[in-house]
Order: C-alpha cells, then sequence, then structure tokens
C-alpha cells in the first residue's frame, strides 16, 4: 500500500510537470515560426528531407515547419506532438502546403505503433527534450521498415571546449525557458541505440548534426 502511494505521488508530480511543459510549448508557437524560418535551417533541412519518402512518421511535428520540403506527391505522413497549439498550427501549414497529413495530438512515450509501420522516420530539433533519447530511437528501430531510413536533425553539446562548458552551464536556464536541453552528445545517442548511422554531418563545432540512419534487425 505505501509503494502504490508513492508511485500515485509520483506520477502525479510527473503529469504535473507534462502540463507545465505543454503550455510552455504552446506559448513558443510565434517563436517557432520566427526560428523556423531561419535560412540556417532551411540549408540543413532541405538535403536531409530530400531523402523522405513513403509513408512517413515525425515525431515533434511542432507547426510543420519541415512540410514545405517534402515532396507531396508521394508521401503521407503522420505527425505527432504533445502541444494542442503547435498541432493547430501544424494543420494549417499542411494545408498551405498540400501534404496529406494526420496530426494526432499525443506525448511520443504513448505512441504504440506496430513494427514496420513506416518507410521514414523524422526528428528535427526534439531529441533534446525527451527524457530517454536513446529509448525512442530504439522503438524507431522497430516502427520503420527493414529497408527504410531515419531522418534527424539535432542540436547538442559543442566539441569546443569553451562552448560545451558555457553549454553545461547554461543548460539548468535553457531548460526552464525553452523545455530541453543544451548539452546532449546527440551523436553518443544515436549509437548508444540500436540504429544503424549510415551517413552523418556536423555544424557549428558539433552542435547542429545531420544523421541519415538505417534500423537494424
Amino acid at each position: 500500500m505505501l509503494w502504490d502511494g508513492w508511485m500515485l505521488l509520483w506520477n502525479g508530480c510527473e503529469g504535473m510537470e507534462k502540463e507545465k511543459l505543454i503550455r510552455k510549448y504552446d506559448k513558443h508557437v510565434k517563436m517557432y515560426k520566427n526560428v523556423c524560418n531561419n535560412r540556417l535551417l532551411d540549408r540543413w533541412r532541405r538535403p536531409l528531407l530530400a531523402n523522405a519518402y513513403g509513408n512517413i512518421l515525425e515525431v515533434g511535428v511542432g507547426i510543420g515547419a519541415n512540410f514545405p520540403y517534402y515532396d507531396r506527391e508521394n508521401i503521407h505522413v503522420t505527425g505527432v506532438d504533445f502541444s494542442p497549439e503547435m498541432i493547430k498550427n501544424a494543420r494549417q501549414t499542411a494545408s498551405d502546403y498540400q501534404i496529406n497529413a494526420e496530426l494526432l495530438q499525443m506525448d511520443v512515450e504513448d505512441l504504440a505503433f506496430e513494427s514496420d509501420s513506416f518507410d521514414c522516420i523524422v526528428s528535427t530539433l526534439t531529441m533534446c527534450g525527451y527524457p530517454n533519447p536513446t529509448g525512442l530511437l530504439n522503438q524507431f528501430n522497430n516502427w520503420c521498415r527493414k529497408k527504410g531510413t531515419i531522418l534527424l536533425m539535432e542540436h547538442g553539446i559543442s566539441s569546443n571546449s569553451v562552448l560545451s562548458y558555457a553549454q553545461k552551464v547554461a543548460d539548468p536556464l535553457f531548460k526552464k525557458a525553452a523545455g530541453c536541453h543544451c548539452d546532449r552528445n546527440i551523436m553518443k545517442i544515436v549509437e548508444d541505440s540500436s540504429l544503424q548511422i549510415d551517413y552523418k554531418n556536423s555544424y557549428w563545432t558539433d552542435i547542429i548534426s545531420l544523421i541519415w540512419a538505417s534500423p537494424v534487425r
């Protein structure tokens, strides 16, 4: 009984934290629109998403910033985000760019897809926020078809010692303000997962990573 009580208390606190995070992202929609129109992000999204095809799962779909880069003639996107305001804006973006999309307001931790459900899985600037990013990548490994592809554009810790120190110091404030971490070692997170890295590219002293990966069965 005591254990059950502690678990209920823990789950309640966790639920409250998640609700606070959702409200934070709801308020960030305008900021995300400004960030997503950044020309540097355009330069990185374009070559990565040129490889997206078929039945696509996009986690942390946000406002639909990736939609302009998809080949709208040959895809279906299942987009997931836990923020209702993000999903609302993503629906408008999908309509603007005529993207065949099903948009789900869900926490990625609650997703339950069958194995081999998707040709392609996309994550851009989301691995910074998940409690267990390696575990999620292992789910990608299961959900993606054997000859499919996983496309990642993520931000993380710099290989420059001065910048990485600043990121570590700033991380608690960054987490409070933006709801995500700025000091994660993205490449190690992917390497520790079940995925196979096929190709990678890094920018800004490794702060930005583009990764093309495939599932391993």
